[in-house]
C-alpha cells in the first residue's frame, strides 16, 4: 500500500514531502523517493529501504529548495524492491516525474507499444509506462493537464497518479481511479496525499477526490474535473482530529483501526500478485511451487496486535 504526497507552496517542498511520507509509514513500504521542479529541471532522489536511507542520500547530496514537490513510499508490485524501481519515475526526456499508487493492468501491452517506438525503460515498473505516455502527450499539447486527460483514458486497473512537469513549475497534476487521494487546502499552499495524516499538521481543510477525477494544484488554487473534462462536484470538509487521531484515521485506538484496515490491507497485499491464469506470483521470495509444496510448518513472528492475530492463525 503505497504512500503519496504532493505539495505546491512557499515552503521547502522536500521537507514537506519527507514529513508527509513519515506520517504515511504505517501503510508499509520497501523504498521511498522525492522529486522537485527547479529551473526547468526535475531533481529527484530515491532509495530502497526506510525513509532514513533516503534522508541520508539527501544529506549527502542536498536537493535545491523548491515549492513544488512530490514524494512516494513504494510497496512493490511490478519489479523488485530496489533503487531503480523506487518512485518517482522520469519520462524518457526527463521532463515528467510521476509517482503512482495501484496497478496498471494493461502495462505490458503499453510497454511493448512504447518500446517499439524506441523508448528505453530503466525500470521494471508499470509506473514508468505512464511517465512516458505523459511525455508523449506533452509533445503535442504542451500542457500536463491536457496530457493527463489523454493518458488516464488509456489505462486499465486501479491507480492514483501524481505528476509534475519540468517546464510548468508551481503546478502538480493528479488523477484518481479506484485508489484514494485527498486534497489539503492551505493558505498560499496546497497538498495532495493518500491520507490526511500526511498534511494535517499544516491544514485541517480537505477535499476527498472522487472516482475518475483529476486535480490541478497550484499554490493558490485547486481545480477538480472529471476524466471527461467536465467540472466535478466536490465537497470541502474540516478534519476534526488532531495529528495523533489522524494517524489512527479517527479511531480511538490503533488496534481498532488495524481491525477495520484488514480488508483493504489484504486487497493491497494481493494487488498485482496474480497473473492472467489466476496464479499467485511472489517474485520477491524466489521460491518455486515445488519448494512451497514441501513446506509443512510456518512460523509467525510478530508483536502487538499482529502477535494476537498470529496466535489465532
Amino acid at each position: 500500500m503505497c504512500g503519496i504526497i504532493g505539495y505546491c507552496g512557499s515552503r521547502n517542498g522536500v521537507s514537506v514531502a519527507i514529513e508527509g511520507l513519515r506520517r504515511l509509514e504505517y501503510r508499509g513500504y520497501d523504498s521511498a523517493g522525492v522529486a522537485v521542479v527547479k529551473d526547468d529541471e526535475i531533481k529527484l532522489a530515491k532509495k530502497s529501504g526506510k525513509i532514513a536511507n533516503l534522508e541520508k542520500v539527501l544529506a549527502d547530496n542536498p536537493m535545491p529548495e523548491s515549492g513544488t514537490a512530490i514524494g512516494h513510499t513504494r510497496w512493490a508490485t511490478h519489479g523488485a524492491p530496489n533503487d531503480t524501481n523506487a518512485h518517482p519515475h522520469l519520462s524518457d526526456d526527463s521532463r515528467v516525474a510521476l509517482v503512482h499508487n495501484g496497478i496498471i493492468e494493461n502495462y505490458a501491452e503499453l510497454r511493448a507499444e512504447l518500446s517499439a517506438t524506441g523508448i528505453t525503460f530503466s525500470s521494471e515498473t508499470d509506473t514508468e509506462v505512464v511517465s512516458h505516455l505523459l511525455a508523449i502527450e506533452l509533445e503535442t499539447s504542451g500542457d500536463l493537464l491536457t496530457a493527463m486527460y489523454a493518458v488516464v483514458n488509456r489505462l486499465a486497473g486501479a491507480f492514483t497518479l501524481v505528476a509534475v512537469d519540468a517546464h510548468q513549475p508551481n503546478r502538480v497534476i493528479a488523477a484518481r481511479h479506484n485508489s484514494p487521494l485527498v486534497v489539503g487546502l492551505g493558505d498560499g499552499e496546497n497538498f495532495l496525499a493518500s491520507d490526511v495524516a500526511a498534511f494535517i499538521a499544516h491544514t485541517q481543510k480537505a477535499i476527498e477526490l472522487g472516482q475518475d477525477q483529476i486535480v490541478e494544484l497550484t499554490p493558490d488554487s485547486v481545480t477538480i474535473t472529471n476524466f471527461d473534462q467536465t467540472p466535478a462536484k466536490t465537497r470541502e470538509y474540516t478534519i476534526n482530529w488532531d495529528l495523533s487521531a489522524a494517524e489512527k484515521s479517527g479511531f480511538d485506538w490503533f488496534m481498532r483501526k488495524e481491525i477495520f484496515d484488514q480488508p483493504q490491507a489484504i486487497a493491497d497485499t494481493l494487488l498485482g500478485r496474480y497473473n492472467e491464469r489466476g496464479e499467485l506470483v511472489l517474485d520477491e521470495i524466489n521460491i518455486s511451487f515445488e519448494e512451497l509444496r514441501r513446506i509443512n510448518k510456518i512460523v509467525i513472528v510478530a508483536c502487538g496486535t499482529a502477535f494476537y492475530a498470529g496466535m489465532v492463525a
